[in-house]
């Protein structure tokens, strides 16, 4: 069985709810709760014979036994009652609401994920089929659920450097769906990797992953993307937080952090004045153990994700490219980065790659490193993947294919043998080099912001992209440098 038909018929079903007000990520939410509720009652039946906590009147036959308005009022007190749970059940249903108002449609919804057999499905087949719907909710602009989606290309060529091994642990403090935890669950697993025993298999099921996300509806589609891809149990721990991360350090350090955390405006929350009126003020956390104090989160998450590593620890950040050259408390970032841990390579990004347009961002990959009286940084490798590189969404989205390149000159079997940029054979464009400290050092700001390489769209009038193209790209472009003026502001905001 392929993914693809169930994908293309459950999504269907989608367009028809649409014409009743239910957007994306409500339909979404809902076949989350349903699909849940499914295999709840398919392990209750041999050969499992399991009782995973779901009160018999709010079981799937409940469900299926009633119609009409009787259907819909059930449907919301099952909502309400299950969403009180502080188990893995209670957060797929915490905050729920029902977002179908049509009795006869939610029936044909129940009815259509009753034909499918979920338990029995192979994990890689079904857990294919919540991704490709976490894929098309992030196309949706007007949701801005592409915010919590990473291009999954870019994710497992992150994971393919860093090449995790098994029996070690894996967080993300701002796991959005879950995509970086799932494909370092697809390398573990893949036989041309490692054949993992017993014991492995169930360090990787249970204890592995850890991650933490505040958005409820996201850490919702996030566990049950997990739990479809066979990682945790119905009824088992909650391995995603719903705690802010940024507040305090991580109570367990990790041998790998792979995250993507949000961009956009600095950390912000709301409260109410002395008048009653609604005000929001930039959040600052004030922790013993960062470097500089900042309202900047990008910067906040660097720091944070350092302190959760073990001194041995391994990350892979995406960053936005303020991280690289924002002055103020993102120098000392910079400078105690580069002091206190190996940071060894830079992959630049291009625009066009992220759902949200405009964005320019980066991959830093670096060791955790215990304290000491020189700079554990010796030499920085930048892959330059952005300089006349165009992708777009729908006509030219990213591929792995694309980055396998850079996963080459990373050398992830062992980066201490990379070849320099004259090897003409894996870096023929010389997208591929190094800078030592001491140069990076002496830059102003101690910028990481670095470029070599020419713009050829500003000189070979010959082979300019298509108008289309070209009309996506001038529009990301001016999306970017609005995002670096308020970049530049914030930092002047910053300044005492």
């Amino acid at each position: 069985m392929t993914s693809a038909p169930i994908v293309s018929k459950v999504w269907s079903f989608c367009n028809t709810l649409r014409d009743d007000g239910v957007g994306y990520g409500d339909y979404l939410e809902q076949l989350t709760y349903l699909i849940f509720l499914k295999m709840a009652d398919e392990y209750a039946k041999p050969p499992y014979n399991r009782d995973v906590g779901i009160p018999a009147k709010y079981t799937w036959p409940s469900l299926k036994a009633k119609r009409g308005a009787e259907l819909e009022g059930h449907y919301i007190e099952l909502l309400r009652e299950l969403g009180k749970r502080k188990d893995v059940l209670g957060q797929i249903f915490t905050k729920s609401q029902n977002k179908i108002q049509d009795p006869a449609k939610l029936y044909r919804l129940i009815d259509m994920i009753d034909e499918v057999q979920w338990i029995s499905m192979d994990a890689d087949v079904k857990g294919d089929i919540y991704e490709g719907l976490l894929e098309k909710n992030a196309e949706d602009t007007k949701s801005r659920a592409g915010q919590y989606f990473t291009p999954r290309a870019l994710i497992r060529a992150m994971v393919e450097c860093l090449r995790p091994e098994p029996g070690k642990t894996i967080a993300d403090p701002a796991c959005g769906t879950g995509g970086f935890f799932l494909a370092a669950y697809d390398f573990l697993t893949n036989p041309a990797n490692y054949s993992l025993d017993k014991a492995q298999k169930a360090q990787l099921k249970y204890k592995t992953f850890q991650g933490n996300e505040i958005v409820a509806g996201t850490r919702r589609l996030c566990l049950m993307n997990m739990f479809l891809h066979n990682i945790g149990e119905i009824d088992g721990d909650v391995m995603i937080s719903p705690n802010d991360a940024l507040v305090a350090a991580s109570p367990q350090s990790f041998d790998y952090v792979l995250a993507n955390p949000p961009f956009g405006k600095k950390s912000s929350m709301s409260f109410t004045n002395d008048e009653g009126e609604e005000e929001t003020d930039d959040l600052t956390y004030n922790r013993q153990d960062f470097w500089a104090t900042t309202s900047n989160k990008q910067l906040n998450f660097v720091q944070h994700i350092r302190t959760m590593l073990k001194t041995t620890g391994r990350a892979a950040v995406v960053v936005p490219d303020n991280v690289l050259f924002e002055g103020g408390a993102g120098e000392t970032v910079r400078q105690n980065l580069l002091k206190t841990t190996d940071l060894h390579t830079i992959l630049r990004l291009p625009t066009g790659i992220f759902y949200a347009q405009g964005v320019k961002a980066n991959v830093i990959f670096f060791d955790n490193r215990e304290a000491g009286k020189h700079p554990w940084t010796k030499e920085v490798w930048y892959y330059d993947y952005r300089t006349n590189i165009h992708h777009t969404l729908k006509k030219k989205p990213l591929r792995f294919e694309n980055l396998t390149g850079f996963v080459e000159c990373y050398s992830p079997a062992n980066r201490h043998k990379r070849k320099p940029e004259w090897d003409a054979e894996k870096n023929p464009d010389g997208r591929w080099r190094k800078y030592t400290y001491e140069e990076l050092a002496a830059r102003d700001k101690t910028s990481l912001d670095v470029f070599w390489l020419k713009d050829k769209s500003l000189t070979d009038l010959d082979n300019l992209p298509e108008p289309d193209q070209l009309a996506e790209e001038i529009i990301e472009n001016l999306e970017a440098g609005l995002n670096s003026f308020r970049a530049v502001l914030a930092s002047l905001n910053n300044k005492p």
